[in-house]
Formats: C-alpha cells, sequence, structure tokens
C-alpha cells in the first residue's frame, strides 16, 4: 500500500460485509445468508487506479455496488471524501452522488432504451442541479466531446448505437457531475476486444484529464495490468492479497493469486510453452456456506492443517505487499 504520507486516501474500506439473507419455507423464514463480501478492507488514494480482480462470483460487482452505498451493506465503515456513509440513509446519500458514479458491465441493460442519449446523459443535471436547459444542452455536448461521440447523434436512442459507443454513453452519463471517485464494474466484459482498448485509453486520458479515481473491476488480468496502480486479489468474498501492480505480477505471494496468473495466455509462444500452469482441483464452495478458516482452503495446492480451522491474519510481506496467508507466519 502507498505511504499515507505521499498521497492522501479518497476511499476508505473498513471490514466491509454485505450479506443477503436466505428465506425458506412457507413462512419464508430465515434460514442462512449469503457471504457476497464478508470483511474486506482497503484504501484508494487520490487519482490512482486500485484493480479488483477474481474469478466470477467470488463478490467484486457486489463489493463495489456496496462501496457506493447502492446496497444497504451488512456492516463496516466507508468514508469517501473524508464523509462516513456506510451507515447514511439512502435519502440522506444523495447529495453524495455527485462525489461517486459508477460504469456499469453492460451498456445495454444501463441505459434506458425509451429515452434519446442527450436524455440519458443529462439526467444527473436533472436530478442535481438548478442548469437552464441551454446550459444542460452545452454541458451534454461538452460530455458527448470528452468521450468521443458525434454530437449529431445526440437526438438517437441506444439502440442505434454499438456496444462500444453505448459505452461511452454510460462514461459520459458518470462524468455528467464531475465526480472524484468512479467504480467501473467491468466496463470492457460486454465488447469486442477491438473496441476494449478504446474504451480502457478513453478512462485513462480522462483520468489524467480530470484528476479522476477509480475502483477498476475485471476478470481481465492483462487488461488490469495495463490500467491499475495496485491490483487486490478477490476471492470468496475477502481480499487475499493486495499489492503494487507490478510486484503482485511478478512476484506473487498468495497461492490464488499464484494460481490466477498462470493462467494469463502469454502472446510470445517461446515463453507460453515454459509456462507451468496450476491447475485448481475443485469448484469454489458456496459464499452460504464457506470453508471454516481459509476460504481457500479447500483448493489450495498448499494446504496445511491450520488453514482448515483458522482464517489467515492479512501479513505485509513487503513493503506495501499485503497477503492473507499461513504459509507467512512459517
Amino acid at each position: 500500500m502507498l505511504d499515507a504520507g505521499e498521497k492522501t486516501p479518497l476511499v476508505e474500506i473498513r471490514d466491509l460485509k454485505m450479506h443477503f439473507p436466505i428465506h425458506a419455507g412457507l413462512l419464508r423464514k430465515r434460514v442462512g445468508e449469503v457471504k457476497a463480501v464478508d470483511g474486506i478492507s482497503f484504501d484508494i488514494y487520490e487519482g490512482e487506479t486500485l484493480g479488483l480482480v477474481g474469478e466470477s462470483g467470488c463478490g467484486k460487482s457486489t463489493a463495489g455496488r456496496a462501496i457506493l452505498r447502492l446496497y444497504d451493506i451488512t456492516e463496516g465503515s466507508i468514508v469517501i471524501d473524508g464523509r462516513e456513509i456506510g451507515d447514511t440513509p439512502q435519502p440522506e446519500l444523495r447529495e453524495m452522488r455527485t462525489t461517486m458514479q459508477m460504469v456499469f458491465q453492460d451498456p445495454q441493460a444501463s441505459l434506458n432504451p425509451r429515452m434519446k442519449v442527450s436524455s440519458i446523459i443529462g439526467e444527473p443535471l436533472d436530478e442535481h442541479t438548478k442548469m437552464s436547459r441551454a446550459e444542460k444542452r452545452a454541458k451534454v455536448l461538452e460530455l458527448m466531446d470528452a468521450v468521443g461521440l458525434n454530437r449529431d447523434f445526440a437526438g438517437r436512442y441506444p439502440h442505434e448505437f454499438s456496444g462500444g459507443q453505448r459505452q461511452r454513453i454510460g462514461i459520459a452519463r458518470a462524468l455528467a457531475l464531475n465526480p472524484k471517485f468512479i467504480v467501473c464494474d467491468e466496463p470492457i466484459a460486454a465488447l469486442d476486444v477491438s473496441i476494449q482498448a478504446q474504451v480502457v485509453n478513453l478512462l485513462e486520458d480522462l483520468q489524467e484529464e480530470l484528476g479522476l479515481t477509480y475502483l477498476f473491476i475485471s476478470h481481465d488480468l492483462s487488461m488490469v495490468r495495463h490500467i491499475a496502480d495496485r491490483v487486490a486479489v478477490m476471492y470468496l468474498g475477502r481480499i487475499v492479497e493486495l499489492a503494487d501492480r507490478e510486484r503482485l505480477y511478478e512476484t506473487p505471494a498468495h497461492p490464488y493469486t499464484q494460481a490466477l496468473l498462470s493462467a494469463v495466455p502469454e502472446p510470445d509462444p517461446w515463453v507460453e510453452e515454459k509456462v507451468e500452469r496450476i491447475i485448481l482441483q475443485g469448484d469454489v464452495p458456496s459464499p452460504s456456506n464457506p470453508p471454516q478458516g481459509c476460504n481457500f482452503c479447500t483448493r489450495c495446492p498448499k494446504v496445511m492443517e491450520i488453514c482448515k480451522t483458522q482464517e489467515p491474519p492479512v501479513v505485509e510481506v513487503a513493503p506495501g505487499h499485503m497477503s492473507a496467508c499461513h504459509l507467512h507466519q512459517m
């Protein structure tokens, strides 16, 4: 983790939990809970991009939505721009929406098909500002220019655009209120490979120009290496490793991170031949019934007896490099 003296944390997450109740039976009695996010902690510094990676179902998207309080969280502390919002009632969060925004995974599903692009991008301005119609129109066209959309398309509907263009509309809408912090929830997952690089480059350009801070959620490890300053690895609701980008990719400390990185394809066939794949056995346990002790103990190739009974503490294995594994206690 970067030294707090060098940069100021814009986002501070402490022991965040997001559990969803399971109801069953005729009386819909609560019989358990899905521990989608189970006690995660990290900081995101002003102007940086923190990548959040992990396989499908590990709780990445739920974490992103919980941080923005799109859900009422189960437990924990969320401080954004110096304000605690973890326990703030939803109606009082309205004024904070100008500071924090989200770019959703599926641009088709996140845009109202019955609204024109100018109305979609301008909707946050309608809700949170008292601009005149002319001022809103000018702001919408300015935002379209910023994300590389033709102004002449302002009167069109979302279905008339390609996937990449629709994602640009979503980004323009997120930028409308000049936020400081944006959660990008797999913003390139639904796009063609040829378009992904364009969207990521756009996000980087906007960050440099506007001083934005990103939480970039993705399962594409290659793209995260390109855009992120630091990377957090998530498994079954918990952060298992957090480090600077280059350190994490070159010297991963946690067995799960090592397995995850070994699966990344190498473009050089000579290097690809020498890569030793770490094949994990079994399936990911259910978040409604996680293993006792370490969440990864049922699949870990280096599992020990202590892993099956005790949750591993988070240890700093090198300056700014955190890992939750009993191997570091040996």
